[in-house]
């Protein structure tokens, strides 16, 4: 492809305009109009083959671009949150930080983690209802 090169910046600000843009209640409203009218055009086009064809190309051609402006929005937000709660996780210290990067881990080692952190959350859970019977015994005497 190197006769035809697309900017990272430009295609970064292209699928955020898109993808806000797709997502409004205008849009949609706007697709289902043109829709509307397509339906409306068919019998004086006499619901020929060519008449849908028109829909069917459009519909294809625009989702097939859509998924890679949505892929590309989701997976630059997937980074963000991720980079949020690494933060966060380095930030609280009792926080285990094997859990950065829990992202690239692959679906055993991620479920070997999921396991840990379920087996730390029930002991957790049990140490604070030992402290809730401890307070609430202390109230009552």
């Amino acid at each position: 492809m190197q006769g035809f090169q697309m900017s990272a910046g430009f295609f970064h600000q292209f699928s955020n305009i898109v993808s806000r843009g797709a997502g409004k209640p205008a849009t949609f409203a706007l697709a289902c109009g043109l829709i509307l009218l397509w339906a409306i055009s068919g019998p004086f086009f006499g619901f020929s083959e060519t008449w849908q064809l028109v829909v069917n190309t459009a519909t294809t051609i625009v989702t097939f671009l859509m998924v890679f402006v949505v892929q590309h929005t989701q997976n630059r937000d997937g980074e963000a949150v991720q980079a949020k709660l690494d933060e966060l996780i380095l930030a609280v210290k009792r926080a285990d930080n094997r859990l950065i990067g829990a992202e690239d881990l692959t679906g055993h080692e991620l479920h070997k983690l999921r396991r840990m952190i379920a087996e730390r959350v029930a002991r957790d859970k049990d140490a604070i209802e030992e402290i809730d019977r401890r307070t609430a015994a202390g109230r009552s005497q």
